[in-house]
């Protein structure tokens, strides 16, 4: 008998994932991310796309995943200099499928693991210099460990109402960062395990995400159509799932310029340089140049 009410249990919570995905993909629809429209044509311009990777903006000492305010203020200021334009991931998302024209030097910036301190610090400089970004979320972090904390920018993470704060700024686009799987263990963030099933690994994927895509949607109002690899860790077998959920963007940690054409796949595993604290921004920078095509 208690075997019989385990399967019932587990059909009926098959039963209301299947209806919870089909709901949010219904809500991205209705939100304007999902395309519901022929893609440009395949033979338009292409479009060399830079993106940086931030993490925690903190006062303090700079480390290979901390800058300061002052730092990223120069950064930004630097950005200008070079008539770099940032860019949203929604723009993205409208050039490759509807042929929207991007800026000339198009930048997308981005700023990994939901630090309080990108609230604090980054929201207000993005405002001083008229710049947007995306900020990727890790579910535990946002409900556990910052409801518990004293919140502060030093190293708190992002509570519910700091993510309606940034969502509601016009600034900022939420990603997933995955849930519960922001770990360095035998899975390696969210990659499939050695001798794991597919199917079992995607199972698995699929509730980690769905349960960050069911609390930003419940806190903001919106389906993250963004999805950052923890430490970069990508799979292919992971692509399944998240074209499955709706997910048009997905980034990864390897260091290249990336290369918009009018085809889907380009927006999936798009390259970012992670910025530093240990490099001047004219280092990070010439780093970056160096890899652009002649004419950029």
């Amino acid at each position: 008998m208690k075997n019989q009410v385990s399967v019932r249990n587990f059909l009926r919570l098959l039963l209301i994932d299947a209806i919870v995905l089909a709901l949010l993909r219904l809500i991205v629809t209705l939100c304007g991310c999902q395309p519901n429209a022929e893609p440009a044509v395949q033979n338009a311009e292409e479009v060399s796309l830079p993106v940086l990777m931030y993490h925690s903006i903190r006062r303090g000492p700079q480390t290979d995943y901390a800058v300061t305010p002052d730092t990223l203020e120069d950064d930004l200021r630097y950005i200008q200099q070079l008539g770099w334009e940032t860019v949203s991931p929604e723009q993205l998302v409208n050039f490759v499928f509807y042929g929207v024209p991007l800026p000339e030097k198009p930048v997308l910036l981005t700023f990994d693991d939901g630090f309080y301190n990108n609230l604090v610090y980054a929201l207000p400089l993005l405002e001083q210099f008229d710049m947007c970004a995306n900020v990727n979320v890790v579910g535990e972090f946002s409900r556990e460990l910052a409801e518990n904390d004293a919140h502060t920018a030093a190293y708190s993470y992002l509570t519910a109402a700091d993510l309606r704060e940034l969502s509601a700024s016009g600034r900022i686009t939420i990603g997933n960062h995955t849930d519960m799987m922001h770990h360095i263990s035998e899975r390696m963030g969210c990659r499939i395990m050695q001798s794991e099933p597919e199917e079992q690994y995607q199972a698995v994927l699929r509730s980690d995400i769905t349960a960050l895509q069911r609390f930003l949607y419940q806190e903001t109002g919106r389906v993250p159509f963004v999805f950052a690899y923890p430490y970069g860790f990508d799979c292919p077998e992971s692509e399944t799932v998240l074209h499955e959920l709706g997910f048009l963007v997905t980034l990864s940690c390897r260091e290249k310029v990336n290369r918009l054409t009018h085809d889907a796949e380009c927006l999936y595993g798009l390259g970012r340089y992670n910025r530093s604290g240990l490099e001047s921004t004219e280092s990070y920078f010439s780093h970056i140049l160096s890899d652009f095509p002649a004419e950029a």
